[in-house]
């Protein structure tokens, strides 16, 4: 067993599927003491608990557009685990419809951005404000996107608030620096998780398959998982990157070489 993350205390959101549950899992595998599963699919979560251990992680709800809520997850954790050294802010959201410019729904737009720009500052906020007055050289983990990095033809919305999120770990990374807060996100290509499946209305492998042409890192094994998201976040939240700070970590396969 692995011993990255001997001994700390983490936070993931959105941990109950997908790239979040990958990533507690990892978490788990890495040595965490604790991991909080936090997230609004309460069934999926407890699982979670359930198939790693409730002495390794258990699991709150919280919807991220409610910074109270959000406040009070972190309050919580830091009362019953007294720290908090990680905060992976991953609970994210996929636009409704193509949304182009043009045809711009603005309050979609701004259901979108409730969880993916808000919920993101709010964890982040209150994760930093915990770690400053406990005096914690703390880890945050943002869920970005390639589609932080480029345009879309479509979809305009989700691109705006991934753009938003790196603009965010950029801002906190140079104001948290001072405190030994290191600040990183994680932007990912498409996996086939839970919230692409109904988006497309595809199996995950099949809707792997869509996009693994676009890849320039050709061969067996190639095809993005959400654990391969996973093993990125270990390494941002993890002294193996302890002087990597304010840097977006593209996993891609090679997609933005294109």
């Amino acid at each position: 067993m692995s011993n990255k993350l001997q001994g700390k205390v983490a936070i993931i959101t959105g941990g109950a599927s997908g790239i979040g549950e990958a990533s507690v899992r990892h978490f788990a595998v890495h040595g965490a003491r604790t991991i909080v599963i936090a997230d609004i699919q309460d069934e999926l979560g407890q699982k979670v608990v359930e198939s790693i251990g409730p002495d390794k992680c258990s699991y709150v709800h919280c919807d991220v557009t409610d910074e109270e809520q959000v406040k009070s997850l972190v309050q919580s954790t830091v009362q019953h685990h007294g720290r908090l050294d990680i905060m992976f802010s991953n609970a994210g959201t996929f636009s409704k419809s193509s949304q182009t410019v043009i045809e711009l729904d603005l309050a979609e737009l701004d259901r979108l951005f409730a969880v993916n720009v808000r919920g993101m500052a709010a964890c982040v906020k209150h994760a930093a404000r915990a770690m400053v007055e406990l005096n914690i050289r703390g880890s945050v983990v943002c869920t970005a996107s390639t589609c932080a990095s480029s345009g879309g033809d479509s979809n305009t919305d989700y691109y705006m608030s991934k753009h938003a999120v790196l603009g965010l770990v950029r801002s906190a990374s140079k104001q948290l620096g001072v405190h030994g807060i290191r600040v990183n996100s994680v932007s990912p290509f498409v996996v086939g998780t839970p919230m692409l499946s109904r988006y497309l209305e595809k199996e995950a492998e099949e809707a792997e398959k869509l996009f693994e042409p676009m890849t320039s890192l050709k061969g067996v094994g190639a095809v993005l998982k959400a654990k391969h998201i996973a093993d990125a976040v270990v390494f941002l939240a993890s002294q193996d990157s302890e002087l990597i700070t304010g840097h977006d970590l593209v996993v891609d396969a090679g997609v933005l070489l294109k």
